[in-house]
């Protein structure tokens, strides 16, 4: 479960950073781009349920969850406007949930070798 709530991150950073390029021509809209490809080549290893990928991989989520909720989403907020907003938010959710299957994921193997 947790892989697929990564390459949906992964897929949704890329499809809006590029809707928010194509929109806007900012380059700063191609960041989340840039940390979806980089999410996308440590898919393999998330789905093989390899440590060092899966650790990487959560730890640039929670880095560009962070990052989403401090700078894109209070601008797009004040902007008003509806596509910057629905951006952010959907960039800002798949996040989030990819974060805590991650966690959920990593909680359950703590406990498997526990047993």
């Amino acid at each position: 479960m947790t892989f697929k709530f990564h390459l949906i991150n992964a897929i949704v950073l890329i499809i809006f950073g590029l809707w928010g390029y194509s929109v806007g021509r900012s380059f700063t809209a191609l960041i989340p781009v840039f940390f979806g490809l980089i999410l996308l080549s440590l898919s393999k290893g998330v789905k093989n349920e390899a440590k060092v990928p899966a650790h990487l991989a959560v730890l640039l989520t929670i880095i560009i969850l962070i990052a989403l909720i401090v700078q894109p989403l209070e601008a797009a907020l004040s902007s008003g406007n509806v596509g910057k907003i629905l951006r952010s938010s959907g960039m800002i959710i798949t996040s989030a949930l990819s974060t805590v299957a991650f966690i959920v994921s990593f909680i359950n193997v703590r406990r498997k070798r526990g047993n």
